[in-house]
């Protein structure tokens, strides 16, 4: 049987890995058992999965920035390419949807207006209404956000599923099957408010009010919902 592939982009905090797992096992949880599972380390691993032997892949957020271009990151935006135009389901979420998108030809950089993070309204377009992953969710949604790049450019003929007053592209589809968000719907409570804790140094030197951030922390199943739709789409599309 074909795997689900989950490329491990990068680790989260040691201390919040070591409490509640790391991004992998978390996108693990949340897509469920619709089929097998594998996580490949994108930055150690000597050789990148077969075409025919995977089902579909997610990409993990990451720590690292995809304009460094790194060595592995290139080699995995070589394989999602061509993932890609072979029709194998893929979700890119946060460094993993900037990386889908610089591979399909966008353009990622810095954000101009800072970072963006926390627990964030999120608008969904028209273009979402027909979209698998997309239409079931409410015009309107809380998810869960940290990011310091963005994709500036979507890639050509990408469908955009939803944007926000700071982050225009928070989603979007190429083709059928591969999409993006800049969002986190792995993310919980606990590691949202993690992360507004430790980057409040920084936080606070750009004017922000780090406390106000952490009390905006809300539950967000409505962007969590996206990963088993994912899961199922992935399964349906290897039993056609």
């Amino acid at each position: 049987m074909k795997t689900l592939i989950i490329f491990k982009a990068g680790s989260t905090f040691a201390d919040l890995a070591q409490a509640q797992g790391d991004f992998e096992d978390w996108i693990a949880d949340g897509v469920g058992n619709a089929l097998p599972v594998s996580v490949v380390d994108a930055r150690k691993a000597a050789a990148l999965p077969a075409f025919d032997e995977t089902a579909g892949a997610i990409v993990t957020g990451s720590h690292a920035m995809v304009t460094d271009r790194a060595a592995w990151s290139e080699r995995l935006a070589g394989w999602l390419r061509e993932a890609h135009w072979r029709g194998i389901p893929l979700l890119g979420i946060c460094y993993g949807h900037q990386l889908l998108a610089d591979a399909l030809g966008g353009e990622v950089d810095y954000r101009s207006q800072g970072m963006e993070i926390g627990s964030v309204p999120i608008d969904k377009t028209a273009e979402a209404d027909n979209d698998p992953l997309f239409a079931s969710l409410p015009r309107h949604f809380m998810a869960n956000v940290v990011h310091s790049q963005s994709v500036r450019r979507l890639p050509p003929d990408a469908a955009l599923l939803a944007n926000n007053a700071f982050e225009p592209h928070q989603a979007f589809r190429v083709g059928s099957s591969s999409w993006g968000v800049q969002f986190h719907p792995e993310f919980d409570d606990d590691a949202m408010r993690c992360y507004v804790d430790r980057l409040a140094d920084d936080l606070t030197a750009k004017g922000v009010d780090v406390a106000a951030k952490w009390r905006e922390v809300v539950p967000t199943a409505e962007a969590a919902s996206l990963l088993q739709r994912f899961g199922h789409l992935v399964a349906t599309h290897n039993d056609a």
